[in-house]
């Protein structure tokens, strides 16, 4: 019997608990043995809310057991409220034991806050990437539902932890019983490891011509330096005049319209997940003012930006 704890940060998302607590129940219920047991935690422990308002009965973090097999951390929300100093003291003690540690969702944060995952392969849930980059210089995410490093296991939100759990569970028991827990869910189709957590630019922007879909890439890629439009041209091997056809053919867009849009985009991110100062923000943007940024967000978004910053979610998705 393996011993797996989750600690759940305060807001974080039942929907990916459940989906990372839920196929080790199964694989007890069909092994017709206790395989894995699951012990919650939480900072101070009793009952913990998720984002939903479901609650769940745990134990203090401080209280967790030294012959936990992996322990995960699961976060939702917002990144700035993800200060908890006893969760990356603790997790360092069981990094130390050799316990693996593991993130689901923002959970991947807190592993880079405790100094977990200085050179390792990770993930996080794409709506967390960004503040995760800004926070911690040197750590990328990469671009994956889900990795296993060694005693690192991460993945991003949603129902990405089941795809992970399927590999975890098929490391001890096996491929074909991994397959009967998926198929008790209905899991008929289990992400890999390497697939996107998002749908891909094609599917976004609604185009497939390879070229402008390599435009957009870099685009996504170089918001802190943005291109030019020559030497974006240059990059995709095309003149200025295509480049500019290609945005009002496929997007109805021009070039710095489809630029802004993704750098405005990107700022209120951070604006929602982390404490920057909103100069800050603009210069991660790719603004030299903040009083440029300020007016360009509002002539897109519809509101200044500290209001972006003040904007709650009834609920989070990840």
């Amino acid at each position: 019997m393996q011993k797996i704890g989750f600690i759940l940060v305060p807001g974080f998302a039942l929907m990916s608990y459940a989906s990372a607590t839920e196929p080790l129940r199964a694989a007890n219920l069909l092994a017709g043995r206790e395989l894995y047991r699951i012990i919650a935690y939480s900072p101070d422990g009793g009952p913990i809310e998720a984002s939903s308002g479901a609650v769940i009965p745990t134990a203090p973090v401080a209280a967790t057991e030294k012959d936990l097999d992996t322990i995960f951390v699961c976060a939702g929300g917002d990144p700035s409220q993800w200060r908890h100093p006893r969760i990356w003291n603790r997790l360092r003690r069981h990094d130390r034991d050799g316990v693996r540690i593991g993130g689901i969702s923002g959970g991947p944060y807190l592993l880079a806050a405790a100094g977990l995952l200085g050179n390792r392969c990770f993930t996080i849930h794409w709506e967390h990437a960004s503040a995760l980059m800004e926070g911690f210089p040197g750590l990328v995410p990469e671009r994956a539902r889900y990795v296993m490093d060694g005693n690192r296991i991460t993945c991003g939100g949603g129902i990405a932890p089941m795809d992970m759990m399927n590999a975890f569970i098929a490391e001890r028991m096996g491929r074909d019983f991994a397959r009967r827990v998926s198929d008790w869910y209905l899991h008929t189709h289990v992400g890999g490891a390497s697939e996107s957590q998002r749908a891909s630019l094609s599917e976004k922007y609604r185009t497939h011509n390879a070229k402008l879909l390599g435009i957009l890439e870099k685009m996504e890629n170089t918001v802190e330096m943005p291109m030019d439009r020559a030497a974006m041209a240059r990059f995709a091997g095309i003149g200025e005049r295509h480049l500019n056809r290609l945005f009002a053919a496929h997007l109805g867009s021009t070039f710095t319209k489809t630029y802004l849009r993704i750098r405005i985009d990107f700022a209120a991110r951070l604006l929602r997940q982390s404490a920057m100062p909103v100069a800050e923000v603009a210069l991660a943007s790719g603004f030299s003012s903040p009083s440029h940024f300020s007016r360009t967000f509002l002539a897109l978004a519809g509101h200044p930006p500290r209001d972006e910053r003040r904007r709650q979610f009834s609920g989070t998705v990840d």
